[in-house]
């Protein structure tokens, strides 16, 4: 009898149709039933690995199904002995708050050698949380937004198994990292079978995109990274696997039925008969080239929760960075994400991994070290911009100067009620979701004059990971207004940056440790909580270290 090995994952959820993902550990008939709905779908196969994304559609409208999952006409889940409610589907359309919860940075592996334990895993918590609450407080959409495996951190578990299968000691090799599709599929397995991270991922609609360490740290940077590791022997393996199996685990999840059926990859694929990994390692190859300029793959997506529109960006492969050109997005992406701005909503949620407001004493280190790079002052100074950029992680949207300054433009009309094609009023709140850099803030947006909608940056970051104190003092400083004068003076001897567009003013934070937030919005009213896992023992399994009234 066929088995689950991952899943089921509910991802999509609109008003009267759903997604549900599996990964099965034999090809099979998969059978989704949620009331009278049922879905049928056979298995396909990627490098002998089998899964299927069954389409539920005439849910009812608003309202809340169990389901369960066969597979070849045997039950498979829920699990026999499985003391957790089974899982339910609440479909869109009913007159009550959404709730987006959000968080990143999840190192999925036990503690790993000389690798200091975290705080208890906030996605775990989150479960916990809601077994024990009421059915109003369960988030519409949970987003994750960035580094769902670590392919370049493995853990003790992982490295056994890569020593198994090659040498890690091998010089031409990617050593305990991942190297394949093969060897990413035991991350997913690692990091979404905790059985209350896989009652949470089956019961609440995911949304999903990555960041660097989904395939290797600094992935993108610059063109000058890119060419080194594209210097490797093993690099070609790696970005073949690492987009591969994005796509199967990640992606196809983001995208609604509709979308599904207009997929030509995804209908390729379900219906090749045949292992379809040669299929996805072209596409994979294809994607990666977007960076030296050829036209790539588009991983950005959008959701419409009610009145509540998800905008989720690419800020990691999409980038273009070839001959130095460096832009967050291509010119049709970026066209692509000012379509998709327009409309009538209340209010906007636009997810990027990298935040787009850092600290501001590290904006401007950031800003300066791109400048640096171009080489205006010398081949040194541009190499040593270039080592410090890689050393300290210099690549948000503040390195990338024209496309911080495309997205203030953007939001600010946003704000105004310039993107809407119809009559009325603007929304109620513009609010930037990210994670990557390991602590939790909340930050708002001043363009100089008043807008109808206040535009905030909302970071929150990690799941479960660790930062050390170096770091966190890092971060506490770079907030300060005498840090940012310092820096603005010291860095302008070696390079004028140009003042930015706007300011930003911390609301809250910075936080430390296992974090995740919820945005919750009632009519035209905006508000998000920040919460923390509590340590082993506590009666709750997380701690409010925040509350704000956004709207």
């Amino acid at each position: 009898m066929p088995r689950l090995l991952i899943g089921p994952l509910l991802r999509h959820v609109g008003e009267q149709d759903a997604t549900v993902w599996v990964e099965t550990d034999a090809p099979c008939l998969v059978e989704v039933r949620a009331g009278d709905v049922l879905a049928r779908e056979r298995t396909w196969t990627v490098a002998g690995h089998h899964y299927a994304l069954a389409c539920l559609d005439g849910l009812p409208r608003g309202g809340t199904s169990t389901y369960e999952v066969a597979l070849d006409g045997e039950l498979a889940w829920p699990q026999a002995g499985d003391s957790r409610p089974a899982p339910r589907i609440r479909t869109l359309g009913a007159d009550r708050p959404v709730q987006v919860a959000f968080g990143s940075c999840r190192y999925g592996g036990a503690t790993g050698a000389g690798r200091r334990e975290s705080d208890p895993d906030a996605l775990a918590a989150l479960a916990r949380s809601l077994l024990a609450g009421a059915e109003q407080n369960r988030p519409d959409a949970f987003l994750m937004v960035g580094d769902q495996v670590y392919a370049d951190e493995t853990s003790p578990a992982t490295q056994r198994k890569i020593r198994d299968r090659r040498d890690p000691e091998d010089p031409d090799g990617p050593g305990t990292q991942v190297a394949d599709f093969e060897e990413y599929t035991w991350l997913y397995l690692e990091s979404w079978t905790d059985p209350d991270v896989r009652w949470l991922l089956a019961t609440v609609p995911t949304s999903m995109i990555f960041d660097d360490h989904d395939v290797r740290d600094d992935w993108n940077t610059s063109h000058a990274w890119r060419a080194d590791m594209q210097r490797t022997a093993w690099w070609q393996d790696r970005i073949a696997g690492g987009l591969s199996s994005y796509w199967v685990y990640q992606h196809l999840g983001n995208l609604s039925p509709a979308e599904l059926a207009d997929n030509e990859l995804y209908q390729r694929v379900r219906s090749l008969g045949a292992d379809a990994e040669p299929l996805l390692r072209e596409f994979a190859a294809a994607a990666d080239r977007e960076a030296d300029g050829a036209k790539g793959a588009r991983w950005s997506y959008r959701r419409d929760l009610g009145a509540v529109r998800l905008l989720v960006v690419d800020s990691r492969c999409g980038r273009i960075l070839a001959d130095d050109a460096r832009s967050m997005l291509s010119e049709d992406e970026f066209g692509w994400v000012r379509d998709q701005l327009a409309g009538d909503y209340e209010h906007l949620l636009l997810g990027t991994s990298l935040p787009w407001l850092l600290p501001r004493a590290l904006h401007d280190v950031e800003a300066w070290d791109e400048v640096l790079a171009t080489g205006m002052r010398g081949r040194r100074l541009a190499r040593l911009a270039e080592m410090m950029r890689r050393a300290g992680d210099l690549e948000h949207w503040a390195a990338f100067r024209r496309s911080f300054d495309w997205l203030a433009e953007r939001l600010h009309e946003v704000a105004d009620g310039r993107h809407r094609t119809a009559p009325g009023p603007p929304p109620a709140s513009v609010v930037v979701l990210s994670g990557d850099v390991h602590h939790s803030y909340v930050a708002q947006v001043d363009f100089g004059t008043v807008t109808p909608a206040p535009v905030y940056q909302v970071t929150c970051s990690p799941l479960r990971n660790h930062v050390p104190w170096v770091m966190q003092a890092a971060f506490r400083l770079g907030w300060s207004a005498a840090a940012e004068r310092t820096m603005r003076t010291l860095l302008g001897l070696a390079a004028h940056v140009p003042r930015q567009p706007l300011s930003w003013q911390r609301l809250a934070g910075p936080w430390f440790g296992n974090s995740v937030s919820t945005l919750q919005f009632t009519g035209r009213r905006a508000e998000v909580r920040v919460q923390r896992s509590a340590p082993g023992g506590s009666p709750d399994p997380l701690v409010e270290v925040a509350h704000l009234v956004l709207a």
